[in-house]
């Protein structure tokens, strides 16, 4: 499911000052080192079968399924390791280094492998820099990371610059920018409405979050909003590919109704005393955003444009 508008966080950040939010790499910093331990609880990540086809049908519906596994991988702004313990256990991809510019990220990405047995390396670095020799990879990956680099094309370029002749990228989750937009007003009405409706005779002591807590999750709100650099059309992602370098250049849109469900959804998960919304919960929450992402994709994808949808993902080869 797409991740949430209204952050719940551990604990507020010891010092956020006000050049932070000024200095978008720092910022990227703070918040995902800030996020790293509780990040995959937050998004429902996970490194089971569940996670493992999601993030295989992602790679699959953009790149296509190869007929081996890549040899040499590495993901640019990894996080936990999402997108490539999963692709490694799915068999996309035999060896993997993730690569991150917050150092909480790295270190958890290698501790979610560790957990798995999936052997992988990592390391602190700037996706705008990379610390990879020229033409030294086969594949390039990242998830939900493009949006968050001030220069997009420098760090497309820096991606064709590490992949050998022929070397594929594939990028997954990026924010369209309609999809954007209706995602921000939806969430922010749920949120609206459900730290109100906590808050009333007979329901707060039982459903409402604690003051401090939705604090901290404003915070978190505020400080994600400086890492949010870019929405993207698909277009527009596509010409960026090419003016960086790029050859065989693709995009495909993903979730319509799908997102107008799920950001809701997890606002409210985010609102709400999380001891009021157990398995039952979860598991109809998860069912109903798979019936939906379904529908997008074999009804809705033929007839809705694709500048509509919320996600984009883009492939493309290195000459």
């Amino acid at each position: 499911m797409p991740r949430s508008r209204g952050s719940d966080v551990a604990a507020e950040p010891a010092s956020v000052e006000d050049d932070v939010h000024r200095d978008p790499k720092r910022a990227n910093v703070v918040y995902h080192d800030w996020e790293a331990a509780t990040y995959d609880q937050k998004w429902s990540i996970s490194f089971d079968q569940r996670c493992i086809d999601y993030a295989r049908d992602r790679f699959v519906a953009v790149a296509g399924r190869p007929d081996a596994p890549y040899r040499q991988a590495v993901e640019i702004g990894a996080g936990t390791g999402f997108f490539m313990v999963n692709l490694q256990q799915a068999g996309v991809i035999s060896r993997g280094i993730v690569t991150d510019i917050s150092s909480g990220m790295v270190g958890q990405s290698l501790a979610n492998a560790a957990a798995v047995d999936v052997p992988l390396a990592g390391l602190v670095a700037d996706a705008e820099s990379l610390p990879f020799a020229d033409a030294s990879v086969d594949l390039v990956i990242g998830h939900a990371v493009l949006h968050h680099l001030p220069d997009v094309e420098q760090g497309l370029r820096e991606v064709l610059r590490i992949l050998r002749p022929g070397g594929r990228f594939v990028f997954a989750g990026e924010p369209t920018s309609h999809g954007d937009v209706v995602a921000r007003r939806l969430s922010r009405l749920t949120w609206w409405t459900t730290t109100r409706v906590t808050r009333l005779p007979g329901v707060r002591g039982r459903w409402s979050r604690p003051d401090d807590e939705l604090t901290a999750s404003s915070a978190a709100a505020a400080l994600e909003a400086s890492v949010d650099l870019h929405t993207f059309n698909p277009g527009e992602l596509m010409r960026s590919c090419l003016r960086a370098g790029a050859i065989e250049v693709s995009t495909v849109t993903e979730e319509l109704t799908a997102s107008w469900f799920g950001w809701p959804v997890r606002t409210f998960e985010c609102a709400v005393n999380p001891e009021r919304l157990g398995w039952r919960w979860a598991h109809a929450a998860y069912r109903g955003w798979q019936g939906l992402a379904w529908v997008d994709r074999n009804l809705l994808d033929h007839v809705v444009p694709d500048e509509l949808f919320y996600n984009v993902s883009v492939t493309g080869v290195r000459p």
